[in-house]
């Protein structure tokens, strides 16, 4: 078993951090809100520490679950950072979705100290988590991500390395195009049933066993049909990771037509409050307008 670390205990970091305990590695986490790092090392029995260099101290593995390009900088960064407190030899896997720019940043600084540094994003939202069945898809240099593969296994149905460092959040920004387009579909099907008569509960049932069928599809068009949408991946976070895609599309010369048109359609969904809900809130969107 191996001493980790674990950097951001959001909604997804909370119980991911506690399913590296549960395999029986040692485990010391650090939040920005210090009381929730309090409250996961009573449940847990593990140890919070006051900064990210203190829980990196001594540490094998340290993971990251942060917010953005800018959080997880202060984290690595710094006299108070990660890479402060970490050894030569160890290995930071950073699960945040963030833009291969900043990851490359960060591998670039924790090699000049002797430290490997893994882009790790992660699929399968906060009940993938929770119930330790999350997509990884991995960036970094093959021997480090062989060396944290069985760590990040605690967590993950599926992880795999993709290529060098970026690779990981490059397949993210895959994931998430993949995504928008999806759940945009799906809202105007559901749309579309309702301004014909139809009962939606009944067309999902036909149309889910055919090729229309998908995730999103088979868990979450019951609470689109029931107006909820205080649960998921939130439109903010979405946006954000957008926002990604469309300035990697730009640098690589990919077109996003159909991406560019859904970020502007979740901006219409904060204009309406809904900045914190769920990324199928794209109904309510087409619902509402009539």
């Amino acid at each position: 078993m191996a001493k980790t670390a674990f950097l951001g205990l959001g909604v997804m970091g909370y119980p991911m951090a506690g399913h590296l305990k549960s395999a029986g590695h040692e485990v010391t986490v650090y939040n920005r809100t210090t009381h929730k790092a309090g409250s996961w090392a009573s449940e847990h029995g593990g140890a919070s520490a006051s900064t990210p260099r203190a829980a990196a101290k001594g540490a094998e593995f340290v993971m990251s679950c942060v917010g953005n390009d800018d959080d997880l900088r202060s984290v690595c960064l710094g006299e108070d950072g990660a890479f402060a407190g970490m050894e030569p030899g160890s290995i930071f896997v950073d699960h945040t979705t963030v833009s291969a720019k900043v990851t490359r940043e960060l591998y670039e600084a924790a090699k000049a100290q002797g430290i490997s540094f893994v882009d790790a994003p992660i699929s399968g939202g906060q009940a993938g988590a929770e119930n330790g069945v999350l997509s990884v898809m991995c960036g970094g240099d093959a021997e480090a991500y062989a060396k944290a593969e069985p760590i990040i296994d605690a967590y993950a149905r599926i992880c795999r390395r993709i290529g060098d460092s970026g690779a990981g959040q490059m397949t993210k920004m895959c994931n998430q195009i993949a995504i928008a387009g999806l759940v945009q579909g799906l809202a105007e099907s559901l749309h579309f049933a309702e301004k014909a008569g139809l009962d939606g509960r009944a067309v999902v049932e036909v149309i889910s066993q055919g090729a229309a069928g998908s995730w999103q599809m088979s868990n979450r068009y019951e609470t689109m049909l029931d107006d909820h949408f205080e649960h998921g991946f939130a439109v903010d976070w979405m946006r954000k990771d957008l926002g990604i895609c469309l300035d990697a599309a730009d640098e690589t010369g990919a077109s996003l037509p159909v991406t560019a048109l859904v970020d502007q359609f979740y901006k219409d969904v904060q204009k309406m409050g809904g900045g914190r809900w769920d990324t199928s809130s794209l109904f309510k969107r087409l619902r509402e307008s009539g």
